[in-house]
């Protein structure tokens, strides 16, 4: 009954805060209404120029480890967020049902190319069937830099009570600096100043 109860959880926070590419209406959710309005306060529209895709940047969470929760490559061989330590971590999660989250991959793709080993980029699925739906979806897409991780179990989402999309930058040490909710353009202006905030946390 847990998993199942957890699972309706999972998938009611993921609609809440995505439109569907088939063009399904949106449907709210109670948690995570209420978890919008508890991060408010310390919310605010990042910064980025006029015609620039921007999300809302929120630092309530800032200093908090990173969680532990496994996920798995393309081959289902599983990793944990500490395995990266000792260089910043870009987490993003997203589904390939999510078009905001598609929208904005091109992006992470371009930004993980530029950061090069200075940062490191992780796309986690939410998507439910996995790895297959996710590894035909990046060799469709030829991206160059992001790899294909996979959270079939709704780990982040639901643990981190997250939206899709949710990005959330870590410092060297594994403590969040800011989570960005909401569709972002990675190319745009304010992001080199936002990521370089990780090496001053």
């Amino acid at each position: 009954m847990r998993p199942t109860i957890a699972l309706l959880l999972g998938l009611g926070l993921l609609a809440g805060g995505c439109d569907r590419q088939d063009g399904e209406a949106e449907q709210a959710n109670s948690a995570a209404a209420a978890n919008t309005v508890a991060a408010a306060p310390a919310a605010a529209p990042a910064m980025a120029g006029a015609d620039e895709a921007i999300g809302m940047l929120d630092r309530s969470h800032k200093g908090e480890a990173a969680p532990d929760f496994a996920f798995a490559d393309a081959k289902g061989v599983k990793t944990t967020l500490a395995a990266f330590a000792g260089k910043p971590v870009l987490l993003n999660l997203w589904a390939t049902w999510c078009a905001p989250c598609v929208k904005e991959m091109p992006t992470l793709d371009a930004l993980a190319q530029r950061e090069g080993d200075a940062l490191k980029v992780l796309t986690i699925s939410q998507d439910l069937d996995g790895p297959t739906k996710v590894v035909p979806y990046f060799e469709k897409a030829g991206f160059k830099a992001i790899e294909a991780w996979t959270d079939p179990d709704l780990r982040f989402s639901v643990g981190l009570g997250a939206n899709l999309p949710t990005t959330i930058l870590y410092d060297a040490a594994g403590k969040e600096v800011w989570r960005m909710t909401g569709s972002m353009d990675w190319s745009n202006s304010a992001v080199k100043q936002l990521i370089a905030e990780a090496g001053a946390a």
